[in-house]
């Protein structure tokens, strides 16, 4: 369950009209902030994103699924998006799964949150985002703009040839 601070400041960023990712931030940023307080850890810096992203999700940020990822994974995020906006009575959680998960998060380690590995995620992830821009850079994005970019070039040439007698 998210603080109320954390649930304050998130109403607060979609009231200013910020964007949902950044509401959601929020929540990442509490989840960080447990692992490093000690309450749990986490496998990876990855892993702790996404506890953070799920919570925004049950919280009631309107947050997409994941474009990428596993058909469970986009499965688990639709469902946490469902919870979210529900709002009818909330159902108990059961409280051996509870249990169970804060037991397993208990024994991972506390490197996850550290500064290094929130850099070193930082780094790759931007690494990805930035080959993904250069791609789409190079590429026409649809057949009809491939006709648009051929005309344009013909068009040139000939004004060019035009030009030059």
């Amino acid at each position: 369950m998210p603080d109320k601070a954390t649930l304050e400041r998130a109403k607060k960023d979609l009231e200013d009209g910020k964007s949902p990712s950044t509401a959601a931030g929020e929540f990442v940023k509490q989840e960080i902030d447990h692992i490093r307080e000690g309450k749990h850890g986490a496998r990876s810096t990855k892993q702790a994103i996404a506890i953070g992203l799920a919570e925004a999700r049950r919280a009631g940020i309107p947050l997409d699924p994941p474009k990428r990822g596993s058909a469970a994974t986009k499965k688990a995020a639709a469902h946490d998006n469902e919870v979210g906006q529900d709002q009818g009575p909330a159902k108990a959680p059961s409280k051996k799964r509870s249990a169970a998960a804060k037991k397993a998060l208990k024994k991972e380690p506390r490197a996850a949150a550290s500064k290094k590995a929130l850099s070193k995620h930082a780094k790759a992830t931007a690494g990805a985002a930035k080959k993904t821009r250069a791609a789409n850079a190079k590429k026409p994005a649809t057949p009809a703009a491939k006709k648009r970019v051929k005309a344009a070039v013909k068009k040139l040439g000939k004004a060019a040839k035009a030009k030059a007698r």
